[in-house]
């Protein structure tokens, strides 16, 4: 169900309490097996996996090791049974500010082609498990396209959204052109694009119902239409029809 979930958009929920959920990271422990992240388990249960992105002084910019451990921590929490669902968040300041400019500034496009630069990135969204994004401040460039990834995003009164990449004289290169249109709509993804300009959370939740009736509609029927090679699906109806209760094997 959380593939489904990925594919009919952002939820975008709009938390003053959020702050509150930050002070709560500074409990957590990496138990030594990662440079740039937290990683812990939360709850009564122990059945929250929790990634806190941890790299205070350069505002969480995304660099390649951060996302390594990014996708090595996601693994882990998928493989654990115990997990039910995962929180990424960053801190009080930025969610992340960016990808790491100074790790990209030098790099060339037969690098860049040739080595599918970016491509691990899209772990976050593959993950099977529902992954929320606990968002404050800056959630900008790559840490904006990081918070789509997520199934759900959690955003405090201070944080901000953006695609600023056309100030470095580049586009958004990790989904951007395409989540933020499901998320925000055609026409403030394109504002935002095209202007680098910013948005708050209050804005991108005004903003996130601006998907029409007729592309809301074609996405619904997508998904109606792929219920039909489910054997769940056929049993739901078969024991409607025959009056009694359906066995479902989550297949």
């Amino acid at each position: 169900m959380a593939l489904l979930c990925r594919s009919t958009g952002l939820l975008l929920k709009y938390s003053k309490l959020l702050p509150s959920a930050f002070a709560a990271t500074r409990q957590c422990s990496s138990g030594g097996q990662y440079q740039y992240i937290l990683v812990d388990k939360k709850g009564e249960k122990k059945n929250v996996g929790f990634i806190q992105l941890n790299r205070p002084k350069a505002l969480n910019a995304l660099c390649d090791g951060l996302m390594m451990e990014v996708g090595k921590a996601l693994d882990a929490f998928e493989a654990d049974s115990e997990v039910g669902a995962v929180v990424v968040t960053g801190s009080e300041k930025a969610f992340a500010a960016g990808a790491d400019i100074k790790e990209m500034q030098n790099r060339t496009f037969q690098e860049c082609y040739g080595g599918n630069f970016l491509a691990h990135w899209n772990r976050v969204s593959t993950v099977k498990k529902p992954v929320i994004a606990a968002v404050n401040g800056f959630a900008l460039g790559g840490g904006c396209e990081f918070a789509m990834m997520c199934d759900i995003i959690y955003a405090g009164e201070k944080a901000q959204f953006g695609q600023p990449e056309i100030l470095l004289g580049t586009i958004p290169g990790a989904g951007g052109t395409q989540r933020l249109t499901r998320a925000v709509g055609k026409s403030l993804a394109m504002e935002m694009v095209l202007t680098g300009d910013r948005i708050s959370a209050q804005e991108a939740k005004q903003s996130a119902f601006e998907l029409t009736l007729a592309e809301g509609s074609r996405l619904e029927k997508r998904l109606f239409h792929a219920t039909f090679a489910t054997e769940d699906r056929k049993e739901g109806m078969t024991a409607f029809v025959e009056k009694r209760k359906a066995a479902f094997q989550d297949n």
